[in-house]
């Protein structure tokens, strides 16, 4: 690789202050050239050939790492390109849900290849050809979950859309799904990267009547589980799926009061959600944040944990009670964070605003700081 002169110029800078962070922070390695020792002198221009030799070493470790950095970046952009090449290829010959049947009219065939030409996931064409932004963000996302092995990405979507076809997902939004649960399941918010945020509160099964009229039966574990899908339908449709824009989620479990794993049907529905959401909304959830964490789930968690794919488990971030208010301002800034988690957010509230952007100061221990409140001036008139 020819490296011009800006860049030699600049590694030239890099290497002088290198050198000179050597001799400030390590003395007994610099080499003393008639001074006592422990009074090292200062590293002149001839002593740079003495270092470069060493100091080139980093250098060579940090080429090497962009090297394999470019190499997987190729790959990926490689495995994109297949998947692309195999979304257009069969979605032209309507085969992507499944092969078209022979008994079809040639005048049927044509319309029915022409409708499925313009089938789309999330809102986004999956057609490359039609040059939507957002596809490639989309197609991404599969290959992502798959660590871009290309047919497994494209067995997943294949899977996803029959699955959403079969289960009318498109439809779900719309349903009336009512099950007293509205205080428990919502969306409110958005993070700090403009991502929707999804509650979930658990606790809501304490009480026992709920607990049953919810789970009791397979029928309405089958309402909940449509539930849970529906609100992950109406958080993505808030995301972007667009450089620079939101195009995943964030989703806060609440396990304070929730059941324990002896209680069949809450585990049951608990593992369905899970699975479902990640089968068919791969790379959607940014960040899992389970907050108020009970002893026995840490157990249970950690003997999962070395079965589950590591990247899954980076996803999920577990709070204990004392953890909660600090776990989530991470993710969430204190004006979009609910007053019951230690926010500043308020419903109804008639005075602050998310668009009130909250200022955050640090005071050290043992120190003063100044707090200035900004306030609207009420004029008085006297009559």
């Amino acid at each position: 690789m020819i490296e011009s002169s800006g860049r030699s110029s600049n590694r030239q800078q890099l290497i002088e202050e290198k050198i000179e962070g050597r001799h400030k922070d390590n003395e007994s390695r610099m080499i003393k050239k008639g001074q006592p020792e422990g009074n090292a002198k200062k590293v002149t221009f001839q002593d740079r050939e003495i270092y470069m030799e060493n100091l080139d070493q980093p250098a060579v470790q940090e080429n090497e790492e962009t090297a394999a950095s470019i190499e997987l970046e190729l790959r990926k952009l490689k495995a994109l390109n297949k998947f692309r090449s195999m979304v257009e290829g069969e979605i032209i010959d309507n085969c992507l849900l499944e092969k078209p049947k022979k008994s079809f009219l040639r005048r049927e065939s044509e319309r029915e290849k022409q409708q499925h030409r313009e089938i789309s996931l999330w809102g986004v064409p999956l057609l490359p050809s039609k040059g939507h932004a957002s596809t490639d963000v989309v197609l991404l996302k599969f290959l992502t979950a798959k660590d871009f092995k290309v047919n497994e990405a494209f067995k997943m979507l294949r899977n996803t859309l029959k699955w959403r076809k079969e289960c009318r997902i498109d439809t779900i939004p719309e349903e009336n799904l009512h099950l007293g649960l509205e205080k428990f399941v919502y969306i409110n918010g958005v993070g700090k990267q403009g991502q929707p945020v999804y509650y979930i509160l658990y606790g809501a099964f304490k009480d026992r009547e709920l607990y049953r009229k919810v789970l009791g039966t397979e029928e309405s574990r089958e309402k909940f589980l449509r539930l849970r899908i529906q609100f992950m339908e109406k958080s993505i449709k808030q995301l972007s799926f667009k450089a620079g824009g939101a195009d995943s989620i964030l989703l806060i479990t609440d396990l304070k009061h929730s059941p324990g794993p002896e209680r069949e049907e809450f585990r049951s529905v608990h593992k369905n959600a899970s699975t479902l959401i990640q089968a068919n909304y791969p790379e959607l959830i940014q960040k899992h944040i389970l907050i108020n964490v009970p002893f026995w789930y840490y157990t249970s968690r950690f003997l999962k944990s070395r079965l589950k794919h590591q990247r899954g488990n980076k996803k999920v971030v577990l709070a204990r009670p004392s953890e909660v208010t600090k776990t989530l301002l991470k993710y969430i800034s204190p004006e979009n964070l609910p007053v019951k988690y230690g926010g500043l957010k308020r419903e109804n509230d008639i005075e602050f605003f998310p668009e009130d952007k909250a200022s955050e100061l640090i005071v050290r221990p043992n120190s003063a700081s100044r707090i200035q409140i900004p306030v609207i001036e009420v004029l008085i008139s006297y009559i």
